[in-house]
């Protein structure tokens, strides 16, 4: 019987405060480590490898050595691109190891009469027969999806993967239910697995015509969500899927680098002295040591303001009570002193999204790619953009220009010299 590892949305690079970037990296070389210790025949990552299309170099680096070592016991790594390391002008680091020889890409098509053909990477190990479409930003794949030319796949005789980084619509969470996804319609049929990446969050999906549509989601994080809902018990991992003609047994491999406590706080009828006093105590009792905590404090505080529950001096008490790293959200909460304008989100990027989509019908302009849902994602990516930060050894001018040239592309106008 043969085997294969499907991971996807390791996100390496996606964290800067030293806890989260170390648990990062240790769960991906744990699960490297792990696939030694099985024999897989190969492995199969499902877009977003890297958080970025040239991530910190440091990362990288141990990466690097990891990914040597894994080919050094005759295992080879097939990658596709997420929508995060994906990059439409520039190469990206999948590039680039691909090239040197570490990894292959398994994105191989042509457009021939407006129809996108894909090419088949068959592994020489197993002749398991592997295909897909990589992710893009703004869900844009699902153009790509819309022109697959799918009955040439599905005549291919034997073993097939195909693999992709988009949701299908079927089958993501209700909480997601704003994430672009593509109807499992746009799917070639007859595959005898499908490799998922994008959604992040362990899920087993069978849909008619579809065997078995699998996502296995994060090692560890690469947003504030996931942390909240590894904290939540969320498990985070990787399938090992057991195959001769067919799949046999599908296996999940978990991945747990630190113990995490959730505790929500809700501050409603109370006012800002008696919340801090009451929510101080509470910690007090909790034991902390060790551990990763998310503290979610929310609701509407009957006086007071918000910022009487300073957040240093409650993460300073779980600190001295032995906590590893703690995560404090305090986006829903709010008082009934402060009139000002309420946009509802558990995180940061939720409540970007939903202040975009409360503002763009209040913007005048002509280009229709601007409005609406379109425009709330442009907008989205545009921040996303304008967000990195000077890389190291990056002059200042190269990286105006850089930024320059991603947005400009974002918004698909012509650049001025």
């Amino acid at each position: 019987m043969h085997k294969f590892a499907h991971l996807a949305d390791l996100h390496l690079g996606a964290n800067r405060e030293p806890e989260l970037k170390e648990w990062e990296i240790t769960a991906f070389l744990k699960a490297m480590n792990i696939c030694i210790e099985e024999s897989v025949d190969f492995i199969l990552i499902s877009g977003d490898l890297f958080h970025a299309n040239i991530p910190d170099m440091d990362v990288v680096n141990k990466a690097v050595k990891k990914i040597k070592q894994i080919l050094e016991h005759n295992i080879p790594i097939y990658v596709i691109y997420g929508s995060h390391d994906y990059s439409p002008n520039e190469t990206s680091i999948i590039d680039i190891l691909h090239s040197a020889g570490l990894i292959t890409k398994i994105v191989q098509a042509i457009v021939e009469n407006e129809e996108l053909k894909l090419q088949f990477v068959t592994d020489p190990k197993t002749d398991v027969k592997i295909t897909g479409l990589s992710g893009r930003r703004l869900g844009l794949e699902k153009d790509y999806f819309e022109i697959l030319d799918k009955e040439s796949l599905e005549r291919e005789k034997g073993f097939k993967i195909f693999a992709f980084h988009s949701a299908v619509a079927e089958l993501k969470p209700t909480y997601l239910a704003r994430m672009d996804s593509i109807p499992a319609s746009l799917l070639p049929k007859g595959f005898s697995y499908y490799a998922g990446g994008h959604i992040h969050e362990k899920l087993e999906g069978k849909l008619p015509d579809f065997k078995m549509i699998n996502y296995p989601g994060p090692l560890f994080s690469g947003y504030p969500r996931d942390i909240e809902q590894f904290s939540k018990g969320k498990r985070r991992g990787f399938f090992i899927v057991h195959f001769n003609d067919e799949v046999e047994k599908v296996e999940f491999k978990e991945i747990r680098i630190v113990d995490p406590i959730y505790f929500e706080y809700d501050v409603s009828d109370k006012s800002s002295t008696q919340a801090k006093k009451e929510l101080l105590n509470r910690l007090q009792e909790l034991s902390v040591k060790d551990k990763l905590v998310v503290l979610k404090i929310k609701g509407e505080l009957s006086g007071g303001t918000t910022a009487e529950i300073n957040s240093n001096e409650l993460r300073n008490l779980l600190y001295e009570k032995g906590a590893l790293y703690i995560s404090i959200n305090k986006h829903s909460l709010s008082s009934k002193e402060i009139e000002t304008m309420q946009i509802i989100g558990d995180d940061i990027q939720t409540i970007e999204n939903n202040l975009f989509r409360e503002n763009i019908g209040n913007i005048k302009i002509s280009a229709s790619k601007l409005k609406n849902n379109s425009g709330v994602k442009i907008a989205n990516e545009l921040l996303k953009t304008l967000r990195q930060e000077q890389k190291l050894n990056e002059k200042k001018k190269d990286y105006e220009e850089r930024i320059l040239k991603e947005s400009i592309s974002i918004l698909d106008i012509e650049g001025t010299s």
